[in-house]
Formats: structure tokens, C-alpha cells, sequence
């Protein structure tokens, strides 16, 4: 759960308001795909599939999947998650390894990552 912060504001006449925010930690997975040449549609039907399921497993929006302009057989992936507990149960949720292992198999290297928002403007 979120850390929570409550305000005092003054709200005239001897009023006082409060405001609750909640302070959250923006957690997202990213992973860098170097497929297979020629497995390209295959690896993105793959791909699919495990973001179909971890939308399933707490994804907290839908996860993006890009693919590099210069380099047709790479792909950067990323997705947020509600916290860095919520990464740890999907990773260890049955399945996972599973769906992580099809998609290797269409896979020359990848590199997965979990990543926390330290700024957004």
C-alpha cells in the first residue's frame, strides 16, 4: 500500500480542510528482444500472449511492445506495475517461466529489467 499524506488547508472562517494524497512508486518491467532473423511475427504473436496474461497477473495498464526502425530484429518492451512486490509475483506466478521460455526459443538475447520512476515532467 501506498504511503499516505494528509494535508491542513484553511479554508476560511475558521474552517479547516483536509486533503489526502496518496504518494505512489511507479514500477515498470523493460525488456530489450533480440530475435531470431525471419521469427519477427512469431515473437510478436508470442509476445502478446504474456502480455495478455500479465495484464491478468496485475499489470496495472497495458504493456507496450516497440520495435527498433534500424534494427528489424530488435524490440524494446515495457509495462507499468504497482509496486516492486507486485513484479516479484508476477515473475514467481505459475506460468511465467513457461511464457519466458517460448518466447526464448525465438529469441537470440534478451535483457529484462525493473525499472522505478524517479522523474516525470
Amino acid at each position: 500500500m501506498a504511503p499516505r499524506t494528509v494535508l491542513a488547508l484553511g479554508g476560511g472562517a475558521g474552517r479547516t480542510m483536509l486533503v489526502e494524497t496518496a504518494i505512489m512508486t511507479k514500477t515498470y518491467t523493460h525488456s530489450t528482444w533480440r530475435v531470431k532473423p525471419g521469427l519477427e511475427d512469431e515473437f510478436v504473436r508470442r509476445w502478446e500472449e504474456l502480455a495478455d496474461w500479465s495484464g491478468l497477473q496485475g499489470l496495472t495498464a497495458r504493456a507496450k511492445l516497440l520495435r527498433d526502425t534500424d534494427d528489424p530484429t530488435r524490440f524494446v518492451s515495457f509495462g507499468p506495475w504497482g509496486s516492486m512486490d507486485a513484479v516479484r509475483r508476477w515473475r514467481g506466478a505459475p506460468g511465467f517461466h513457461e511464457r519466458v521460455a517460448r518466447l526464448q526459443e525465438v529469441l537470440d538475447d534478451f535483457d529484462p529489467r525493473t525499472l522505478e520512476l524517479v522523474s516525470e515532467r
